[in-house]
């Protein structure tokens, strides 16, 4: 099972590379089976369509943001979960193929407008809320408190100039994060 895994991975960073720099629309299969240097017919045994690859993609993202709700919807509701539930938000944003995810959801908005697994996306970042205010929050605490998360996947766009690596990034975004989650209280 492992190489079909392995296969599998492949194939969506490569997919996800070439989406983001030539556009979703404008990318076929044989051209993401081509920068494999498979055949379309190995492609097929794992997708048989773009849209396949692009939901695999989505749902490889919902599972990571599902496991840490469930994970935070089972300890406490204080301020010390919040925090332990931003610095896990932190450390999943800034592992594996998030900020490339991020990047091709940017540029490929007009494609993905009203896609059902994006829908589900962001129905379930809304749902973060559940998670990380108290029901009687007031208007401005749940506020700073979403902007929290926001400042995790804002320093990606935002510090892309920077001359800094990936983990000083994290460092400063967290940091601010977790300020903002503080000011909250």
């Amino acid at each position: 099972m492992r190489p079909q895994t392995d296969t599998r991975a492949r194939i969506q960073e490569i997919a996800l590379r070439l989406f983001t720099e030539q556009g979703y629309e404008a990318t076929s299969l044989r051209e993401i089976a081509e920068a494999l240097g498979v055949t379309k017919a190995a492609l097929y045994y794992h997708f048989k369509t773009k849209e396949d690859i692009v939901a695999s993609l989505a749902e490889d993202r919902h599972a990571a943001v599902e496991r840490l709700i469930e994970w935070a919807k089972g300890e406490p509701r204080a301020i010390e979960t919040r925090r332990e539930f931003v610095r896990r938000y932190a450390d999943e944003v800034y592992s594996g193929r998030h900020y490339a995810f991020m990047r091709f959801m940017e540029r490929n908005q007009t494609a993905l407008r009203g896609h059902p697994k994006f829908d589900r996306m962001r129905n379930l970042m809304a749902s973060l809320g559940d998670v990380l205010w108290e029901e009687d929050a007031t208007t401005a605490q749940r506020l700073r408190t979403s902007v929290a998360i926001f400042t995790l996947h804002a320093s990606w766009f935002v510090l892309k100039d920077e001359k800094i690596s990936d983990d000083e990034r994290k460092a400063e975004a967290l940091d601010l994060a977790l300020e903002l989650l503080e000011s909250a209280r």
